[in-house]
């Protein structure tokens, strides 16, 4: 099992990835541990429970440890009443463009208004190709991370 994850996050210029999108999710996930070298995640997506940790990322933000376990839905529901303050909600939207698939994450609630897209990748520099609706590049940009947008939501900018 591989345990690298390697992804560049981009800001989204405008909603054109709905009509190009194959799939979408609504994601309610907290935090059990949000410290900058480990992140511990809760997250029920549709009606399905994980739990992910994820270690520090490397100098450019674009790779890091992560570790994801399925498990049942009510376990995750009380995780999540114990996480800390901040819980993350948004609808994740699916869009395959070539060979890869850009996950773009529409948040509600204290963060309605931000709109990112992920794209994992094989390796740092893997070619890829770049929608008209993709902004500019904040892969690195700690203030975009999920853990820190349930400390500082986007409403606080």
């Amino acid at each position: 099992m591989n345990y690298k994850e390697i992804e560049r996050k981009f800001l989204v210029n405008n909603l054109d990835f709905i009509k190009e999108s194959f799939d979408n999710n609504r994601i309610e996930q907290g935090y059990l541990n949000s410290h900058k070298q480990r992140a511990v995640r809760v997250r029920i997506k549709n009606e399905q429970g994980y739990l992910t940790i994820k270690g520090e990322s490397n100098q450019a933000g674009t790779t890091r440890f992560e570790w994801e376990k399925e498990i049942p839905v009510s376990e995750a529901t009380q995780l999540l009443g114990i996480c800390e303050s901040g819980v993350i909600r948004k609808t994740r939207y699916l869009v395959k463009n070539n060979q890869h698939t850009y996950e773009v994450d529409v948040f509600d609630g204290d963060n309605k208004g931000l709109i990112v897209a992920e794209i994992e990748l094989s390796s740092e520099n893997e070619i890829f190709t770049k929608p008209s609706w993709l902004g500019d590049e904040v892969t690195g940009q700690v203030k975009y991370y999920n853990s820190q947008l349930s400390k500082n939501p986007f409403k606080n900018w």
